[in-house]
């Protein structure tokens, strides 16, 4: 499994890394960038934040139909290929978001015409970029085991932080003349340029060869398994959670702040950035320094995301709101990387293409219902999605005691293998 070039310290290829390590960041730092200006960009055009919202809840439920076909591609065709579509289709969608919100600002359309062209640009993302992440994680457990396994989805996850730093950071200084509010997805769509090409020359091909010995599972097969399923519902359900989270974010700093859309701008992308942040330590520095395997991992992301949800509704002000999201996305930080690794150590080999299918699924699923529901809540009672939030975590740390398979730390015993291998 061990490939002849030289492997870096997650067991990959070194360059072969770079190239998944840009890929997940590349797409992080645009998809965050724009989730940080667009209540900016919806208030400003009067599209109701409900509306924007169910933008990117069509892309999302477009991921998790097209996540398990892309994943399967891949089975069939090689993981390479389908980095670079999925690639593609983030160019595209940052391009046209940037050309509807131009075309909006110089008001060649009505909001009802904007968000509709909107909601089917975006929706591209869901169906084209979902090739990507299926594809790169399957990828890693092609060449990683074990512990190095669990290394390098955290690693990737860090990527990802890494990338929610960088996108609302970047976002408000690249609003710039004459384009305004549609700059940063020009600039967004030309770093996905850069990052494809980066990945068409270093990402070593794995064509039909090296997998058509694999007998392939089907992602539905993988959801039956007794020893992935719940994995994957707590992975769903925290998920879901973080992204309620996210996608409220905005408009508290908005209302806590008191400030015009545009003004709050900063203050909103200083929070996203805090919170990527203690992303990225969970990832960077508490896994690979602890060592934490699926287990501990499942449950200290929940415990900790209960908390952070709990300080949300005790504590009022923009300051406790960003140590309080900052505390979640710590707890979310460990819990991702721990069922997206746990479902893989669980699975065979000829299963890991589909298990990245329904970790990619939930990613995008998880998209789908929870942020306009966390709006709407929010809209009618601004600390009833936190609420709500709370006790799904409460949920998941009972349920990490309660499956035989979370608490156990159930996987192959093949998979267990030493880090020297």
């Amino acid at each position: 499994m061990r490939e002849t070039a030289i492997a870096g310290a997650n067991g990959l290829p070194r360059m072969a890394f770079a190239a998944l390590f840009a890929t997940t960041l590349a797409t992080a730092i645009g998809n965050t960038g724009l989730i940080s200006v667009m209540p900016a960009v919806g208030r400003q055009l009067g599209i109701s934040d409900f509306l924007i919202a169910s933008i990117f809840s069509l892309s999302a439920l477009m991921w998790a139909i097209f996540s398990p076909y892309w994943a399967a591609r891949s089975d069939r065709r090689g993981r390479k290929p389908f980095i670079l579509v999925g690639l593609g289709g983030f160019i595209f969608s940052m391009l046209g978001c940037g050309l509807v919100v131009l075309a909006a600002t110089a008001q060649l359309a009505g909001p009802t015409v904007i968000f509709m062209a909107f909601l089917v640009i975006r929706s591209s993302y869901g169906m084209f970029g979902s090739a990507s992440a299926a594809a790169a994680q399957a990828y890693v457990a092609d060449h990683s085991e074990g512990a190095r396994r669990v290394r390098a989805i955290a690693t990737l996850g860090g990527a990802l932080s890494l990338g929610t730093i960088l996108g609302p950071a970047l976002a408000p200084f690249l609003i710039l003349p004459p384009v305004g509010l549609s700059a940063p997805m020009f600039f967004f769509a030309a770093g996905g340029v850069a990052i494809l090409l980066l990945a068409a020359i270093a990402l070593p091909a794995d064509g039909p060869p090296k997998l058509s010995s694999r007998r392939v599972e089907r992602t539905a097969s993988i959801w039956g398994d007794q020893r992935i399923r719940p994995f994957l519902l707590y992975g769903f359900t925290v998920s879901s959670a973080q992204a309620a989270n996210t996608y409220t974010l905005g408009f508290q700093v908005i209302d806590r702040l008191g400030l015009p859309p545009m003004e709050a701008q900063g203050a909103i992308g200083l929070a996203m950035v805090t919170g990527a942040a203690a992303g990225l330590l969970a990832q960077w520095g508490l896994i690979a320094m602890a060592g934490m395997m699926p287990r501990a991992l499942l449950r200290w992301g929940a415990a900790l995301a209960l908390g952070g949800n709990m300080l949300i509704v005790m504590l009022p002000g923009y300051g406790a709101l960003v140590a309080a999201f900052a505390l979640t996305s710590l707890g979310y930080g460990l819990a991702r990387p721990g069922f997206s690794a746990g479902a893989s150590l669980a699975a065979p080999d000829e299963g890991q293409g589909a298990v990245a299918g329904a970790v990619g699924s939930i990613a995008g699923a998880s998209i789908v219902i929870s942020p306009i529901l966390a709006v709407a809540l929010y809209e009618i009672a601004p600390s009833g999605p936190f609420i709500v939030l709370g006790g799904l975590m409460a949920a998941m740390l009972g349920y990490c005691w309660t499956s035989p398979s979370l608490a156990e730390n159930r996987v192959r015993s093949d998979a267990i293998v030493s880090c020297e291998r």
